[in-house]
């Protein structure tokens, strides 16, 4: 077995520039924006945003279109609920009056006999 050889420095500067070849390397076989695969995937991606935006614009009309139906409904039941507050102030000042009619009734068959004493 031989021992391990310490790199020098020429070793670690040859190491340094093969590394910097090879970047530059894979950076220069990198596909241009001409390429047909780079036009292909763009065309993908912009698809896929426009699809996305699509959805998005038809959930908020979907969601738009669930709030006027909670505001329509919201305010039928509040005609209701008011409706029937006055139909119930109505009954009351009927029931007030009809009260008010046999009172009087009462009253005045009260007066009437009172005075044929």
């Amino acid at each position: 077995m031989s021992g391990f050889k310490e790199p020098g420095f020429t070793d670690r500067q040859k190491a340094a520039q093969q590394a910097r070849q090879n970047l530059l390397k894979k950076f220069r076989e990198q596909p241009g924006p001409d390429d047909p695969d780079v036009a292909r995937r763009r065309a993908e991606r912009e698809a896929i945003v426009a699809n996305r935006e699509r959805l998005r614009q038809e959930r908020e009309v979907a969601k738009a279109e669930q709030t006027r139906r909670e505001d329509e409904a919201a305010a039928a039941e509040a005609a209701r609920i008011a409706r029937e507050k006055e139909e119930e102030e109505t009954r009351q000042a009927e029931l007030l009056a009809e009260q008010k009619a046999k009172r009087d009734a009462r009253y005045a068959a009260r007066k009437a006999r009172g005075k044929k004493k």
